[in-house]
């Protein structure tokens, strides 16, 4: 694909392919790798979407008869089943009792096609057929397979482990390659403008969930969760003795249970924050007391793969006396995405390597979008950056080429302009789930690239530009 100009400037201002060695939308996403992890299952509807998707090894000695060898039975619970073996004397026709106990909706799926779900607390039935060689089983909710839920059923000595059943797709050892699709929707730029302080001192949100496909880079498309449509999940600001409601709404057009957690309350974590199920909704209520800039977040289980497909926001609190005011302000959130298929979920799998290696590292959701479109302000103008890494893996250290931060308020650490010895700061550490307030100004006429100074997370899109004034001449003298 051709990069936008002011990315090309970068890159070469950097040194190019020497210091970046992988660049991310130079081509093909490359995924894999033996240190990612993973069963090394066949594809099926943990990742698909597809429920009662078939195994990759096709019952071939199953009794046809319709006579019910026995009963078995099975229990799930957050994110595990019991039990995760299961022998029988004799392949054939059984029945099956699924309980979940558990706090979210489980389903059990069978390498026949068989799927007996429940929400917490109930109980379902079906039957199935043992062939010879086994029967595997996962729950086919997105990401529960790969956080542990999956079992087999053997016959008369066999080995569970040599049962196939359906999982996520990825083997480790086995590169796949996700190509740009041309033909993929263009994707939607973020606004970066920091949203003003609400009025009053009661603030009535609404949070409606979605489950729908968006484009997270130029040609890569992912099955996302959100928080009021949208990627970050909206920017809510309040001051300090505020009280915040927020209705949250669970459509029952959705498929999963959900939930969310205000790191700006303090508030139970089995009250407000519980997960609700499609069809459902509640109050989540509390008093902002403590200045800063939070995360709030999906905390249902498992929670990495929630945050991971894009159920993630931030809240400003000032404090009540309210922050000076600036020429300009702007919200900057950054994430990771981890892609195994063109349009399918985040992968929790990679996501849950011990050393995880994000395919995409993004401002706002989208991969290089401030690099395409660059942020315009004025020279010489102050310019506020409220700055959160919502992770849910890796440090971030923020730094905008060609500037120096004269102002920086990192959880509640104050570093204040004009202090004894005029010290500034070049960059700030943020881990995840951690926030900043960030003032700087630009004294020339030109681009000035915002960065992760986490360089190799640079080239996987965690770039973008302020222009200050006309932006300057580019390099080549051309437009």
């Amino acid at each position: 694909m051709v990069l936008p100009k002011p990315l090309v400037m970068f890159l070469a201002f950097c040194g190019g392919a020497a210091l970046f060695a992988a660049p991310l939308l130079l081509g093909a996403i490359v995924l894999g790798g033996n240190d990612r992890g993973g069963t090394g299952s066949a594809p099926g509807p943990a990742e698909s979407g597809t429920p009662g998707a078939t195994a990759s090894a096709e019952p071939s000695t199953a009794a046809a008869s319709d006579e019910v060898l026995g009963e078995l039975e099975f229990h799930a619970f957050d994110l595990g089943f019991e039990p995760t073996s299961v022998e029988v004397d004799a392949p054939g026709r059984y029945a099956v009792t699924f309980t979940n106990d558990g706090a979210v909706f489980h389903d059990i799926t069978f390498a026949d096609g068989t799927v007996v779900e429940a929400n917490p607390g109930e109980s379902g039935t079906g039957e199935i057929v043992v062939p010879e060689e086994g029967l595997g089983y996962i729950c086919s909710v997105p990401g529960h397979a790969d956080a542990g839920m999956t079992g087999a059923i053997t016959v008369a000595g066999g080995n569970p482990d040599r049962v196939g059943h359906s999982g996520s797709g990825f083997v480790p050892g086995q590169n796949a390659e996700v190509e740009p699709d041309p033909d993929a929707p263009e994707y939607v730029l973020h606004d970066p403008a920091a949203p003003p302080i609400m009025e009053g001192d009661t603030h009535e949100i609404e949070l409606v969930i979605t489950e729908r496909e968006m484009t997270v880079a130029p040609g890569i498309v992912q099955i996302v969760w959100t928080f009021g449509d949208t990627v970050p999940a909206p920017v809510m600001r309040v001051k300090v003795g505020d009280t915040v409601r927020v209705h949250l709404v669970n459509p029952d057009t959705n498929k999963l249970p959900h939930s969310i957690d205000f790191h700006s309350s303090m508030v139970a974590w089995n009250d407000e924050m519980r997960s609700i199920n499609p069809g459902e909704d509640l109050i989540y209520e509390y008093t902002a007391t403590h200045a800063g800039v939070y995360m709030y977040h999906c905390g249902t289980t498992p929670t990495l793969h929630h945050i991971a497909s894009g159920m993630f926001g931030m809240v400003i609190v000032e404090p009540a006396s309210g922050l000076e005011p600036v020429d300009n302000e702007f919200a900057l959130v950054q994430n990771e995405w981890y892609v195994v298929e063109q349009a399918g979920f985040v992968s929790l799998e990679e996501a849950s390597a011990a050393a995880p290696q994000p395919d995409i590292v993004s401002f706002n959701g989208v991969a290089d979008q401030y690099a395409e479109h660059p942020i315009e302000v004025p020279v010489g103008e102050t310019v506020r950056v409220f700055v959160l890494n919502a992770g849910p893996n890796i440090d971030s250290s923020f730094h905008v080429v060609g500037t120096i931060f004269d102002e920086v308020i990192k959880e509640g650490v104050h570093l204040e302009r004009g202090n004894e010895g005029n010290w500034g700061s070049q960059a700030v550490d943020l881990a995840p789930a951690q926030g900043a307030i960030i003032e700087m100004s630009f004294a020339e006429d030109g681009l000035y690239p915002i960065v992760t100074h986490a360089f190799n997370m640079v080239d996987r899109g965690a770039l973008g530009l302020f222009q200050a004034g006309t932006g300057g001449e580019p390099v080549d003298g051309g437009h």
